[in-house]
């Protein structure tokens, strides 16, 4: 059997399903030079809140020429502003069943019905439809949330979301998507948790950055999830309705764990329910390597390692919700929804 690591192969340098000269002729469709189109692409990704590239002309030339693959910052501004898919671009192939959940219109001049039918469609793209094996109206209670925010309607039955995954996966992104639908407060692991792992690891005589460790794995990870559990409690008992994300690989594939969490959440009227992130392999390494963090360090230099260490069919151990990120389509429905709601920095 092939392990992850052969599967691969030459990892990020398969670029079938890239067409470059779409991206001129989309630039061009919109009347826009290379410099114009750069200072709209800096622009949009700032008000989008994502990472603003340099786009000068000199490098949108080169992804037009097809010399330079854009990267992931790239591409998600791309799509914003031409309001596109990364198909749509020539960034990649579409996937199974993608075309048809194409292109949002830019609804922020348009009634209110037509904002919930935007989100709605996000929803139905995003979360598949329900089954026995999956709760089945998560949809229904992250759209009566958003409605809530914009009518002053009655807040529903509370609710906590976990949105797991391996790295990479896009569920930080995820999480913060369904936040900003929902106004439900996200609480993210690695923000809440970082400064007291990393000089806990220091005491303990190991780097900071360390993740791999037998040190970190049965003395600091316990104590780092205790961390954000605990503040995802305070939240249930409160009856507040909460979106939280980490990686959750052993959490969510223990029975007994999440039989517990679910029985204490219900002793609030709280309602569980697992989101689990999954990924191409070559685009969980391109999001590691965009953050540069320095806890990813041994990952991307030991990548063949470690993603033989992965095993990319896990599942959580009870019903939950899947939702695909391949290749950042879900990302990017996500970035287009709040691109359309007005969900943008001023």
């Amino acid at each position: 059997m092939l392990t992850n690591s052969e599967l691969v192969g030459d990892v990020g340098k398969d670029r079938s399903g890239w067409y470059p000269e779409r991206l001129r002729e989309a630039r061009e469709a919109h009347g826009l030079t290379l410099e114009a189109a750069g200072e709209q692409l800096r622009d949009t990704a700032r008000r989008a809140g994502l990472t603003a590239p340099a786009a000068n002309f000199q490098t949108l030339w080169q992804h037009e020429q097809g010399e330079v693959y854009p990267g992931p910052h790239y591409r998600r501004a791309y799509c914003l502003l031409y309001q596109a898919g990364e198909p749509d671009l020539g960034f990649r192939k579409p996937l199974p069943g993608e075309e048809e959940r194409r292109q949002l219109s830019d609804l922020r001049d348009q009634v209110d019905t037509a904002r919930a039918q935007a989100v709605a469609r996000a929803l139905k793209q995003l979360l598949p439809q329900p089954t026995d094996e999956r709760p089945s109206d998560l949809r229904e209670r992250i759209l009566d949330a958003w409605q809530q925010r914009h009518t002053d309607g009655e807040p529903g039955k509370p609710s906590l979301v976990l949105v797991g995954g391996f790295a990479g996966s896009g569920k930080s992104e995820f999480a913060r998507f369904i936040s900003q639908l929902t106004g439900w407060p996200l609480l993210d692991k690695d923000p809440i948790t970082r400064p007291l792992v990393e000089r806990l690891l220091v005491e303990l005589g190991c780097d900071p950055n360390d993740r791999q460790s037998e040190t970190y794995r049965t003395q600091v990870r316990p104590l780092e999830y205790q961390c954000l559990m605990d503040s995802i409690l305070v939240n249930v008992e409160c009856g507040i309705s909460s979106v939280a994300t980490a990686p959750f690989i052993s959490e969510m594939t223990d029975p007994v764990w999440m039989r517990r969490l679910a029985n204490r959440c219900a002793a609030y009227q709280v309602e569980v329910t697992p989101v689990w992130l999954t990924c191409d392999q070559d685009s969980m390494r391109e999001y590691i390597s965009f953050r540069s963090a320095a806890r990813d360090a041994w990952k991307l230099s030991n990548w063949a390692q470690y993603l033989d260490g992965l095993d990319l069919d896990l599942r959580p151990s009870v019903p939950h919700v899947v939702v695909d990120n391949s290749y950042g389509s879900a990302i990017a429905i996500a970035d287009q929804t709040r691109f359309a709601l007005g969900a943008v920095r001023a």
